[in-house]
């Protein structure tokens, strides 16, 4: 069978361009001992896959040059070679940006989809769910009655960490967005107490405004002028989680930190970063408890779909321009 995968081909400078990129033909490969071929049905783009373009040294590896990328995706097992899994099983593993792909088994972990439609996997029940339940209740140690301001809360996370602040008793849920159709999303549909777009003003002045009290959290998907922001508005003890900076992705120059961190002296706050994979021991208890939820309609979740493979890249780039309300998925 003919596969079709993207590969990259040079690292981005500044704002990832078409020709960094290339959909490649290949012939898919029949799975060896301990193998399984799965045919992807929906591929995940994250935020977090532009570092990895980058040659720099992180947390994990960079793609390399010439061969296909890495992602979430799920799809059906077409042949197996591995024990405990069949032809028809339904399986999530991380060899998207691909039609076809031959992983290990044990880098595979089998989904229902009579349970819960595929998709979710990438998103609500998946690592962007699992990023919002634990950067929220673990490393911003969010407690009933705490104030809490999101940013890039009308994405994947965001509009996950605000909901779910809302469910465990937030005393108030603020969220920014990049538009008054996202800011009205917040709102009337995902509940958040107040939201604003953050392209109508100064950040900081719109966030006193949404939150005269201050905020006891702040889950940061954004940095820069919301961080800074946030760290003025942060009440005594606060907590700031880290999650991602989608602000200076394709910057070509370092960006300014904020200018009032000696405020944290004054409130005696505390930032931390957040990685998901420090955090699975969490999943179990965070399916259970957000498939609940979302089964029962009290936690609320968007999805942007893009068709087809060739429009992996489009999909990538979309979701780092904030075109995605939601997660942003690609259906095969």
């Amino acid at each position: 069978m003919i596969n079709r995968e993207w590969h990259l081909l040079s690292r981005p400078v500044g704002w990832p361009k078409p020709e960094d990129f290339a959909l490649v033909e290949t012939e898919t490969r029949a799975p060896a001992e301990g193998q399984v071929l799965v045919r992807n049905k929906y591929l995940s783009v994250d935020p977090y896959m532009r570092g990895r373009m980058s040659a720099a040294k992180s947390y994990t590896a960079p793609f390399e040059l010439g061969k296909v990328m890495q992602g979430g995706a799920v799809g059906e097992v077409v042949e197996s070679n591995a024990e405990g899994f069949a032809a028809g099983d339904h399986v999530l593993h991380f060899g998207g940006w691909r039609e076809y792909a031959t992983i290990d088994a044990k880098g595979a972990v089998k989904v229902d989809p009579d349970l819960a439609p595929l998709s979710t996997y990438l998103g609500v029940l998946g690592m962007t769910g699992l990023t919002a339940y634990a950067g929220l209740l673990r490393t911003a140690s969010f407690k009933e009655g705490d104030s809490v301001f999101v940013s890039g809360a009308a994405g994947a996370v965001g509009s996950q960490v605000g909901q779910i602040a809302k469910l465990k008793g937030a005393s108030r849920v603020i969220g920014s967005a990049g538009s008054d159709e996202k800011v009205k999303l917040l709102v009337e549909e995902y509940g958040f107490d107040a939201a604003f777009n953050y392209k109508n003003g100064p950040v900081a002045k719109q966030l006193r405004e949404a939150a005269p009290d201050g905020v006891d959290v702040y889950f940061d998907n954004v940095g820069g002028d919301h961080l800074e922001a946030a760290i003025g508005s942060l009440n005594e003890r606060g907590r700031i989680a880290i999650c991602g900076m989608i602000s200076v992705y394709n910057n070509t120059e370092p960006a300014p930190g904020p200018k009032n961190l000696s405020r944290l002296i004054q409130t005696r706050g505390r930032i931390e970063g957040l990685l998901v994979g420090d955090h699975y021991d969490l999943q179990s208890q965070f399916v259970q408890e957000v498939g609940a939820w979302v089964a029962s309609g009290e936690l609320k979740y968007r999805e942007t779909v893009a068709e087809g493979i060739e429009n992996n890249l489009e999909a990538f780039l979309g979701q780092l321009r904030g075109d995605n309300t939601g997660k942003m998925i690609v259906k095969l």
